[in-house]
């Protein structure tokens, strides 16, 4: 059974604490695969929710102390049942704060995967790389800046752009697949977070390739919705990019997929 498949099977708890601008399209997408999304995140109870999740997603985008408590709080109560982690540090490296913050979380939570694109990755390492908005690159490979993120932080690394890279330091997966009116939808990015999050709660076994599967089936969400959409424009696209999640099926998967080992 393939993992997307496992996952409208098991229907995981995925507890996100994310940013407002992406809540909706977060809590619907998870739907959309299969999963089960929650949004929580008071101190009073996000360690028992955390505990209790098939995933725990931790998302900076609109960060303020108290919501950063709480996900120390919660990424603490995750790593000791074993619930799998993940960070994305959205925007790191646009404001000191950001970095900052960032750098405590990781450094008090044991994550299972760090998730970010080219600039907030590098900005995490010291390295040199742009931040626009909350949208990033950097000058060095996307897999070499992963493997020296897993070496730093001790987590799994996915780098996200036009191609993608997953490394957990001795595997190191490219993924080809996506479209760049992917870029044009708000929250697109922090969902596949989520996403991840929900493909690692069902299948543990080998972590790496189980996000390059879930890098592949997002990225391939992304082509076939602007096939079914590119006549009508954006709003049609975030519609269809939802359909496609909850409707794709293994024989789109195998005639899209675009990924490799590259080490």
């Amino acid at each position: 059974m393939y993992t997307f498949e496992k996952i409208k099977v098991d229907q995981p708890l995925i507890h996100c604490m994310t940013n407002v601008v992406v809540t909706n399209f977060t809590a619907n997408g998870l739907l959309a695969i299969g999963a089960s999304p929650v949004m929580a995140y008071a101190k009073e109870e996000v360690q028992d929710l955390a505990q209790i999740a098939g995933a725990l997603l931790l998302n900076i985008g609109t960060l303020n102390n108290e919501q950063v408590d709480a996900m120390v709080l919660a990424g603490q109560a995750a790593n000791k049942t074993g619930v799998p982690v993940i960070l994305d540090p959205v925007g790191a490296g646009a404001t000191a704060y950001r970095t900052e913050t960032t750098k405590r979380i990781l450094s008090e939570v044991n994550f299972a995967v760090l998730r970010g694109n080219g600039g907030e990755v590098a900005a995490l390492l010291g390295e040199s790389g742009m931040i626009k908005g909350v949208d990033g690159s950097t000058t060095l490979p996307k897999d070499v800046l992963a493997k020296k993120a897993k070496e730093i932080f001790n987590t799994i690394t996915v780098i996200t752009g036009e191609t993608d890279v997953v490394t957990d330091g001795e595997q190191t997966y490219e993924i080809a697949n996506g479209h760049p009116w992917m870029t044009k939808v708000v929250g697109t990015g922090c969902l596949l977070g989520a996403v991840l999050g929900a493909f690692l709660s069902v299948n543990k076994e080998n972590p790496v390739q189980t996000l390059a599967e879930g890098l592949a089936f997002y990225g391939i969400a992304g082509e076939i919705a602007y096939e079914q959409a590119k006549d009508k424009g954006i709003g049609t696209y975030q519609e269809a990019f939802l359909n496609v999640l909850h409707q794709m099926n293994v024989e789109q998967y195998e005639q899209y997929k675009k990924f490799s080992i590259i080490e």
